[in-house]
């Protein structure tokens, strides 16, 4: 999933040569942000990367519909992409299991890509690092279930999106720990310092031990539109303060 996602973030410069795009899922990836960091924008835009490859419909969960679209891009208005993406809306974490658990018996087409926003919505549910493990095995294992009908090649890949606390306590990092262990890959959101009219952010990628760390920095402008900005990353930089994560936008 952290090809897909450096995918979207290649695809979003302004310069750079274009890529093939593959179709190996790669390791499930967890996208860390602040409120308002670009979470939701991010995981739409990896949605429509998946949806104009033509491997598959892509399944996007979260608990809350989408108010509006968090991209106003070229692919974001592109009427077939966004038929292939299919929003459910399981209010409560006991209707995520539901669905979840009812995957194999869907008779639609499996999709390519499985998407969670706000995973913490669904955690503040049931506090404790048991329930945090349940819900991510099971997420794993229905990616699994869907790779497995799509056949050899085809697999499912799955990214989620969680709320990073500023200022975490023993809870939340035992937590957070737990996850990583479900979601070797990673890609942290950092406020960046704003052009006139914009939020800025950082995105560091790190794909859990399949590449190098890349960083990048996104810009949202007022109509919405993703600029990003690849950034020059040393061995051994730790710039990256993954304890100050902040946002401004979905």
């Amino acid at each position: 999933m952290a090809e897909t996602l450096r995918r979207v973030l290649v695809a979003g410069c302004a310069v750079g040569p274009a890529e093939e795009n593959l179709v190996e899922a790669g390791p499930p990836l967890l996208l860390l942000g602040g409120p308002g960091s670009g979470k939701t924008a991010l995981l739409f835009a990896a949605a429509l990367e998946v949806a104009g490859e033509g491997r598959g419909p892509v399944l996007f969960l979260a608990r809350k519909p989408l108010q509006s679209l968090p991209l106003r891009t070229e692919a974001a208005l592109d009427p077939l992409r966004l038929q292939k993406i299919r929003f459910q809306y399981p209010p409560s974490t006991r209707e995520l299991f539901q669905l979840l658990c009812s995957a194999h018996e869907a008779q639609v087409p499996a999709p390519a890509l499985l998407l969670l926003d706000s995973l913490e919505e669904y955690l503040s549910e049931h506090q404790g690092p048991h329930e945090a493990a349940h819900l991510a095995a099971l997420l794993l294992d229905t990616a699994a279930h869907f790779s497995h009908r799509a056949g050899p090649g085809r697999g499912c890949g799955l990214m989620v999106a969680l709320q990073a606390q500023e200022e975490a306590d023993s809870g939340d990092t035992l937590q957070l720990a737990l996850l990583h262990r479900y979601f070797p890959a990673c890609c942290w959101l950092q406020r960046d310092a704003p052009g006139p009219g914009q939020h800025c952010l950082r995105a560091c990628l790190e794909p859990g031990g399949l590449g190098p760390r890349t960083e990048w920095l996104v810009a949202f402008q007022p109509d919405g539109e993703m600029m990003i900005t690849p950034l020059s990353t040393e061995v051994g930089d730790r710039s990256f303060d993954k304890g100050t994560i902040s946002g401004g936008q979905p």
